[in-house]
């Protein structure tokens, strides 16, 4: 008898441990909806017993279940429909863009509402579509670090710089050399690190920079002694502005691992080089977080001078932050991918998108669009790419073509739409660039751009190997719940 008075609770513990278990896998691995899963699973946990049994009654979709058995006995009785993408590759010519000024908006000779999308991202920003700008694509520090470089020795005014890292290694070291012989020139020189980012750096750039005179500031210091990545409300932007008239923008961060010709090169990525008007919108990101990390305005023509047009690139910087600008990017996603007509290819490193973009993305893969989806093979934060691959499967069974970039650890930020809207900088296709950072994009309308970036992606495509929902199905079942439990966490990473 007393044998079992200590073996009951130990049964019933343990049966009921069991149910949870059960049931916690079956959420993380059915569920499409991330805070549904998380009340779900604390539910399951938290009420023993009571939990699992209201999930086997309410969380189960047995409707769902009940069409996959139906659609499966009409698939021996007739063909299975499907979508039938548009073939590899294969377009038709885009007609002619052209831009009303007055109106500030787009018109198209086709049905594309490309013009609903300008004034879309116009109403949400508060920021005119400018035209007249020259836009240049930059791969990897190679050549990205010569031409910011080049731009910075030839400051005559002004030098705003703001980045998320700033390793003082090789590469920042041509940085700091460069920034301290503009200040000795007489150029006014800011430079603001973030506070989190600065702590990739194992020597304090900040301090090399103060000591060469250069006017710097940390956004947010971190109070943390160590490297804290998924810290929230960070400053994530990659400006350069010099004299207000060249701006560079993108995914680069500085530090040599981004260099191939160092030998260290671990991490690819895409920057931008920009002159024209579309400028103005880097300087007053930069001048915003500026006065907001010191208190100090940045006003006059050194810094906001008038600019001519360069280019044909008609243009507008997106900022997004939890601040005013919260969701500007958001809704600028989700009018790009309800305009898209023929293509969407995105290349991004970290891609956990909420439900709203998801459904967004397969909307159009379901209307024809070719979806393309480019994300590395291999992330170098771990538990991020577990992540991503716990939610890929709503992607792909819509038709998004989801492909795995080969090392090194690709960083780009690049969205192209129809071959004639274009989107790049630094954020990404994520919960924390949408939601707890601040970030900085341009939107570009223009044909000729637009084919070189969609280069850029087909490049990247033709080296990737492509995932298919039957190897997702496939995974071992350690492999799946593993994926679901980092799932789990992906509104906080």
């Amino acid at each position: 008898m007393q044998y079992l008075t200590y073996t009951g609770p130990l049964v019933w513990g343990t049966v009921g441990t069991l149910l949870s278990v059960v049931a916690s896998i079956h959420v993380i691995t059915t569920k499409g909806e991330v805070r549904a899963a998380i009340g779900w699973v604390g539910l399951i946990w938290l009420v023993p017993f009571v939990g699992p049994a209201l999930y086997a009654l309410a969380g189960v979709n047995r409707i769902r279940r009940r069409g996959g058995r139906i659609r499966r006995q009409m698939h021996t009785l007739q063909p299975e429909a499907t979508i039938s993408p548009l073939a590899f590759g294969a377009h038709r010519e885009a007609p002619p863009l052209a831009i009303d000024a007055d109106e500030r908006h787009l018109t198209t000779e086709d049905r594309r509402d490309l013009a609903g999308l300008a004034r879309s991202t116009a109403e949400v920003t508060g920021l005119p579509l400018l035209e007249g700008n020259k836009i240049d694509i930059l791969a990897d520090g190679d050549a990205a670090y010569p031409s910011m470089l080049a731009a910075i020795e030839s400051a005559e005014h002004t030098i705003g710089l703001s980045t998320y890292i700033f390793e003082l290694d090789e590469a920042g070291q041509s940085f700091v050399d460069a920034l301290a012989n503009a200040r000795h020139r007489g150029v006014d020189v800011k430079v603001l690190i973030d506070g989190v980012g600065a702590l990739y750096s194992k020597s304090s750039t900040s301090n090399a920079l103060s000591t060469r005179d250069v006017d710097n500031a940390t956004f947010l210091r971190s109070l943390l002694p160590w490297r804290a990545p998924f810290i929230n409300l960070r400053n994530h932007r990659k400006l350069l502005v010099v004299d207000g008239r060249i701006g560079f923008t993108g995914g680069l961060n500085i530090r040599s691992l981004c260099v191939a010709a160092s030998g260290l090169h671990t991490i690819q990525d895409l920057h931008f080089r920009l002159e024209g008007p579309v400028v103005a919108h880097l300087a007053e990101a930069f001048s915003g977080d500026w006065v907001f990390t010191t208190h100090e305005r940045l006003e006059g023509p050194d810094w906001f001078p008038p600019l001519e047009p360069r280019g044909e690139i008609a243009a507008r910087g997106i900022s997004d932050g939890p601040d005013e600008d919260f969701e500007a990017l958001q809704w600028a996603l989700l009018g790009a991918l309800a305009a898209a007509q023929r293509s969407v290819r995105i290349v991004t490193p970290y891609f956990l998108p909420d439900q709203t973009l998801v459904a967004a993305l397969n909307l159009a893969a379901l209307r024809g669009v070719t979806v393309d989806i480019v994300i590395p093979a291999k992330n170098n934060l771990r538990v991020v790419g577990w992540a991503m691959l716990g939610q890929i499967r709503q992607v792909l069974k819509f038709g998004c073509r989801v492909w795995l970039s080969p090392p090194p650890f690709d960083h780009s930020k690049l969205m192209v739409v129809d071959e004639i809207w274009t989107l790049f900088g630094s954020a990404n296709w994520d919960p924390r660039s949408l939601r707890l950072n601040f970030e900085f994009v341009v939107e570009a309308y223009d044909e000729v751009f637009a084919s070189d970036a969609e280069r850029e992606v087909w490049r990247k495509i033709q080296a990737s190997r492509r995932l298919t929902i039957d190897e997702v199905d496939g995974w071992s079942w350690p492999a799946r719940i593993r994926n679901g439990l980092a799932w789990l966490g992906s509104p906080y990473l």
